[in-house]
C-alpha cells in the first residue's frame, strides 16, 4: 500500500510537486526517461507554441516534443477530429477494416507515387522504432535474409533491438548485445566539423568517394565483384540528422550516394520520423535532394502527438502481398481508428494550408535571427537550418569551436527557471539537446509559430546566451 503521506491531498502546489517527485522516484522506471535537469518540470497544460507549468508560468517551446507536435499544442482542428472519432468508432481489432485506415494509406501512397513516380503500399505501426523494425523485415526479406546494414555516424533510428543496432550510439546497445542486425557506420558530411577549407559540396563529394571506395575490391570487405553482390542489404539514412544535431548535408550528397547504392543493388531506407510532415518545408525532407527512396519510415507528427501512430511506405516490389503476406508483422494497435482519424485530418490540413510556402519563409526569418545572435555571442559556433529544422552549436567562447556540453546543460537549466523577461512578462524556454558532442540546441518550433513568437524566441535566446557566457 502507498504511504498515506504520498496519496493524501496536497496543501499547496509545492507540496503537490514534492508528492509527485517522491512517487516518481519510488515507482517510475527511468529506462524511458531522460531528465535534462536535476529537478524536472511538471507541466499542466499547453496551447499553440506554449506549455504551462503547475504555477501557470508560460514556456515558449522550441522543440515541440521532438518535432512530434508540428501543428501546435492542442490544435483545435485535430483535437476535434479525435473527439469525433472517439464518439463514433474508438476501437476495432486490426483484422477488420475501418475507412480511416484505408483512406490514410491511400493518401500517403498516392502522394508518394506523385512525388517519387513509384507505386507503393503503406503499413502502419505504433511508434517510430517499431516502424523501423518493420522496415528491417522488408529489406531482409527482399535481400534473402541479409542482416548487415549501412547507417551514418550521428544517425538515430530508435532504441528497440533492431533499431538500436543501426543507431550509431553504442551506449544504446552496450548492455544488450546484438540480436540480428549489425551496421557499418559511414561518415556523414557534417561540414562544421569536417575538413578545413572545403565547401559543403566538396565535403559531400568526399564522403561519397570514401563510401564508394568500399566497392573497389573484394578486399574492402563489402562487395563480391565476381557475382556482383554486396553483403549489405540497405543503407538507413536521415536526410537531415535529428538527434545527431540537425546536421544538413549539401544538395549533391544524396543523389551521388543513391547512384552508388543503385549500382550495387543496395536499398535506400529513408527515416523521416523527425523531419517528415513539413518540418523542412516539404512533406518529406528527402524531396529536397531529388532522390527516390525504396522504403520510407514515418511517425511522430503524423497525429500531432495525439496518438501513437507510425508507418512505412515501400515500393510495390518490396511490400506487395505476394512477397510480404498477411501476418508478416503485427501490432495490436497498429492502425487504430483514433490515430488514423487524427492523421487523416492532419493530412487534409496539410493539403489545405500552404506549409510548403510558410515554413521556408519562417525558417529563413528565424535563421537570419540566429545568424545575428551568432555574430553577437562567441559561444555560438554554428547555426544552420532547413525550413523550421534549425541548429545552434554551442562552443567554448575562446575559439567558438570546441564543443561545450556544460554550457548547453546550463542553458537548459536556466531556460526552465521561467525567469527570462520580455515585454514586461516572464517566460521560460523549452529546449532540446542533440549533436555528436551533445552541445547542439536543436530548434523545432511549431510550424504554426507566428513571426511575433519567433522574435520572442530570439530575444529569450539572446538573454540566455548572455546569462551563461563565462565572464
Amino acid at each position: 500500500m502507498l504511504d498515506r503521506n504520498l496519496t493524501s491531498p496536497p496543501t499547496s502546489s509545492e507540496s503537490e510537486r514534492e508528492r509527485l517527485y517522491a512517487l516518481e522516484a519510488e515507482y517510475c522506471s527511468y529506462g524511458d526517461t531522460v531528465h535534462y535537469t536535476e529537478v524536472p518540470k511538471i507541466f499542466e497544460r499547453c496551447e499553440g507554441s506554449f506549455i504551462y507549468d503547475d504555477e501557470g508560468q508560460q514556456f515558449l517551446d522550441l522543440q515541440m516534443w521532438y518535432s512530434a507536435v508540428n501543428f501546435g499544442y492542442a490544435n483545435p482542428r485535430l483535437n476535434e477530429a479525435l473527439k469525433r472519432q472517439i464518439d463514433r468508432l474508438p476501437q476495432v481489432a486490426s483484422q477488420y477494416l475501418h475507412k480511416e485506415k484505408i483512406e490514410l494509406a491511400a493518401e500517403i501512397g498516392i502522394g508518394a507515387q506523385q512525388r517519387f513516380g513509384q507505386k507503393g503500399r503503406v503499413h502502419f505501426n505504433v511508434g517510430g522504432a517499431q516502424a523501423v523494425e518493420d522496415s528491417l523485415k522488408i529489406v531482409r526479406n527482399a535481400s534473402n535474409g541479409k542482416s548487415l546494414m549501412f547507417a551514418f555516424e550521428g544517425g538515430y533510428h530508435g532504441r528497440t533491438l533492431g533499431a538500436s543496432a543501426i543507431t550509431s550510439s553504442y551506449r544504446y546497445r552496450r548492455r544488450y548485445g546484438h540480436f540480428g542486425e549489425r551496421a557499418q557506420f559511414i561518415e556523414f558530411p557534417y561540414h562544421f566539423r569536417g575538413p578545413r577549407g572545403m565547401s559543403k559540396e566538396e565535403y559531400g563529394e568526399l564522403c561519397v568517394k570514401k563510401f564508394e571506395r568500399l566497392f573497389e575490391s573484394e578486399y574492402n570487405g563489402v562487395w563480391d565483384p565476381k557475382v556482383g553482390q554486396a553483403e549489405y542489404a540497405a543503407f538507413y539514412v536521415e536526410p537531415i540528422q535529428g538527434t545527431g544535431g540537425y546536421v544538413i548535408p549539401p544538395p549533391n550528397f544524396f543523389p551521388e550516394l543513391k547512384r552508388v547504392l543503385d549500382k550495387h543493388g543496395i536499398l535506400l531506407v529513408v527515416d523521416e520520423i523527425q523531419m517528415g510532415f513539413y518540418r523542412t518545408g516539404k512533406l518529406w525532407s528527402i524531396e529536397h535532394f531529388g532522390v527516390t527512396p525504396d522504403v520510407l519510415v514515418f511517425g511522430k507528427a503524423l497525429t500531432n502527438g495525439l496518438n501513437p501512430l507510425s508507418g512505412i511506405w515501400a515500393r510495390e516490389e518490396l511490400i506487395n502481398p505476394t512477397v510480404f503476406p498477411a501476418g508478416s508483422t503485427h501490432s495490436t494497435f497498429n492502425a487504430n481508428p483514433l490515430g488514423t482519424a487524427v492523421a487523416l485530418e492532419a493530412m487534409r490540413m496539410m493539403r489545405e494550408d500552404d506549409y510548403e510556402t510558410t515554413v521556408p519563409a519562417k525558417g529563413a526569418y528565424f535563421l537570419d535571427g540566429l545568424k545575428a545572435l551568432k555574430e553577437k555571442h562567441k559561444i555560438v559556433g554554428d547555426v544552420d537550418g532547413l525550413g523550421l529544422a534549425l541548429r545552434i552549436e554551442i562552443c567554448e567562447p575562446h575559439d567558438s569551436y570546441t564543443p561545450s556540453k556544460k554550457l548547453v546543460d546550463l542553458m537548459v537549466d536556466e531556460a526552465l527557471k521561467g525567469d527570462l523577461v520580455h515585454g514586461g512578462e516572464r517566460y521560460g524556454l523549452v529546449l532540446d539537446i542533440g549533436g555528436y558532442h551533445k552541445n547542439v540546441i536543436t530548434v523545432a518550433p511549431a510550424l504554426t509559430i507566428s513571426y511575433e513568437e519567433i522574435d520572442l524566441g530570439l530575444a529569450l535566446l539572446d538573454q540566455l546566451f548572455e546569462r551563461v557566457t563565462p565572464r
